[in-house]
């Protein structure tokens, strides 16, 4: 360790290391490493040991039978989208971590959510650390919650924070964003590792001891991860992703951890003029502007959650002009989409090496789930033969490398989302027929992709 007792803190991955580098060993950035105290006090100042008087007592161990497995105390937002996320509601003395790209509706979110709580006579206070009081009185205005009984402060330093906290006592604190909120005493910058490090780690004890439920707002880097140490997030109870194409008015909320809940839940939304709508029914609206009888268009049955949501794939393939055909993919793993064009060629005798091709997951949507394998297949066979499947037809299935269609999850949860939805026919895997219950809709069941040609593809 350096005699100034300093260590260096990767600001990717939140490794540390005893001397400064140009390219981090774990994470491999470069130029990512910031200078921080060395663990400790928040200072970098070692904390005096306790006697053995103090610590006589304090630790001992508890029966897991004793152990008080009763409900935590939950408080609706009146959100459905994002209770459904939070796991039923929030916490009491919970500290949640919200991230997302600039200007996606992180703020709107949460002021929107403060001001339904408000309404219940919850104590409330939102801190701004990067808009003034006014900045802020002209948003609620424009999301129509401005006579709501919030109280709002513009303040980054943490122990003034801490002390309005204490003294007020609110239900819940907002904290926009943690990447501005610093301490005095340590001499980095506000957002920098060691300030994040020490701020979020007050906050936690914060939260804990009063208890009050805390949301702290993360920016996020251009990997698309909550900026500051990655132990961030292990820190705090709940993480929670706002996304969505800045291009599409819809937005996904999606739970990365979450100690009270489900991790397995999503919210959908739409930003309108005054703010943020819930969707209730997601594939129907993204469905909305549908090309009808095009070729390269395929509907697919995914589960977010325990929800099951149709989305568009579309796909197209191009002749290229280059050396190296071009693969783009938007709302999809590319790294899948290259697997199943190779599949298609191997086991179809479809050449597809010397074409461009494009897919791409309508609505702003990303889905990494493999059941879209056989609806990408789809896609991309119509685009390459110019035929369109069935303008009615929903499509789900994994892909194997030989070319077998796999079985999925909940396909019964799928075929009756088709169902509602006034689809008259569904391909799906074979080995999952015999999992269906009562439906009216035609299923058509397949065990390999040679299976599709003759199905979707005969007719022009």
């Amino acid at each position: 360790m350096p005699k100034d007792k300093t260590v260096f803190f990767c600001r990717e991955c939140g490794n540390e290391f005893p001397k400064w580098m140009g390219q981090c060993p774990a994470c491999k950035a470069w130029d990512s490493f910031e200078e921080a105290p060395a663990i400790g006090t928040a200072s970098g100042k070692k904390s005096p040991s306790r006697g053995k008087a103090d610590r006589a007592g304090s630790a001992s161990p508890v029966k897991l039978s004793l152990i008080d497995r009763g409900e935590e105390e939950r408080v609706k937002t009146g959100i459905d989208e994002f209770d459904r996320v939070l796991g039923g509601g929030i916490v009491k003395g919970s500290l949640v971590l919200v991230g997302g790209d600039p200007g996606i509706g992180k703020s709107t979110l949460l002021l929107e959510a403060c001001a339904k709580l408000a309404r219940k006579k919850l104590n409330l206070l939102y801190i701004s650390g990067e808009e003034s009081l006014r900045q802020i009185g002209m948003r609620a205005e424009r999301l129509g919650c401005a006579d709501d009984d919030i109280y709002f402060l513009a303040e980054t330093d943490l122990d003034a924070i801490e002390e309005v906290v204490q003294k007020d006592k609110p239900d819940i604190v907002v904290i926009d964003s943690i990447q501005t909120v610093y301490r005095e005493d340590i001499s980095s910058s506000p957002g920098s590792v060691s300030q994040v490090r020490e701020t979020t780690g007050a906050l936690m004890r914060l939260a804990k001891s009063m208890p009050v439920t805390v949301f702290i707002v993360g920016h996020v880097t251009k990997e698309g991860t909550v900026a500051g140490p990655r132990m961030l997030e292990h820190m705090v109870d709940t993480v929670l992703y706002f996304e969505g194409d800045a291009s599409s008015p819809y937005r996904i909320l999606r739970a990365v951890k979450n100690r009270f809940g489900s991790t397995n839940e999503v919210g959908v939304f739409e930003m309108e003029g005054d703010g943020l709508r819930e969707v209730r029914n997601p594939s129907e609206h993204m469905l909305d502007g549908r090309p009808v009888g095009e070729p390269g268009s395929v509907i697919a049955a995914s589960i977010e959650g325990t929800r099951p949501i149709l989305a568009e794939i579309q796909a197209l393939v191009s002749k290229t002009g280059f050396a190296m055909p071009r693969r783009t993919c938007l709302g999809i793993d590319a790294n899948r989409v290259n697997l199943l064009l190779a599949v298609i060629e191997k086991r179809m005798g479809v050449q597809l090496s010397g074409c461009d091709a494009y897919v791409n997951v309508t609505g702003g949507m990303r889905i990494n789930e493999p059941a879209l394998d056989l609806a990408v297949v789809t896609a991309l066979l119509s685009s390459a033969t110019d035929k369109a499947p069935g303008d009615k037809t929903v499509v789900f299935g994994e892909v194997g490398l030989t070319g077998e269609v796999r079985g999925v999850t909940r396909a019964a949860q799928r075929v009756m989302e088709a169902q509602t939805l006034a689809y008259d026919c569904v391909i799906m895997p074979q080995v999952n027929m015999k999992d269906l219950g009562p439906h009216t809709i035609k299923v058509i069941g397949v065990g390999h992709i040679r299976e599709l040609k003759p199905l979707l593809l005969g007719k022009k």
